[in-house]
């Protein structure tokens, strides 16, 4: 693999790893392992206090990408508008699609997660999976809406609420 494809990600550069959403890449740093010497990103998840080594040659493989530009977020509020597409399958077939939507990375599918498990108080209530699932992509949707927008994740989570809501009021 080229060196230039491998230091796409520079220290102190936030960056989308899928499994885990956004991260904060906090140094480059080598470490040897089974007598190999492997070049690591270090990125800290401070919401989650956690701190994840990835091998350079292999992030992009991993999915890890950089923050969404702007207009995949503007895309993604708008998906947040849509009308919820339930399908009809059976609960433990959705929850898996809903989960590797999530793990997925692509905010966009992440979108579709939130606006399909979202319930307006008139609705009836969410299973206890349903709502961790929901939870789950709220998370990483507003944690990523924040970074691109410069990091205030309360505005995040009053905008997509506010789309949320005006989606319920329309409906």
């Amino acid at each position: 693999m080229s060196k230039t494809k491998k230091l796409e990600f520079r220290p102190n550069e936030y960056v989308v790893y899928p499994a885990h959403g956004v991260g904060q890449i906090v140094s480059i740093e080598e470490q040897d392992i089974a007598g190999m010497t492997l070049e690591l990103f270090v990125i800290s998840f401070e919401k989650d206090k956690m701190t994840l080594r990835v091998p350079t040659h292999k992030a992009t493989e991993v999915g890890m990408r950089s923050l969404s530009s702007p207009d995949i977020v503007t895309q993604a509020m708008t998906t947040l508008k849509g009308k919820a597409k339930v399908k009809k399958a059976m609960w433990s077939r959705r929850a898996q699609e809903y989960e590797q939507k999530i793990n997925s990375g692509d905010l966009i599918a992440i979108a579709e997660v939130v606006r399909d498990l979202h319930r307006s108080d008139d609705q009836r209530e969410q299973s206890y999976s349903e709502r961790q699932l929901y939870e789950a992509a709220l998370e990483r949707l507003t944690r990523e809406v924040a970074a691109v927008s410069g990091g205030d994740e309360t505005l995040a989570q009053k905008q997509v609420g506010d789309v949320l809501i005006s989606r319920a009021a329309a409906a």
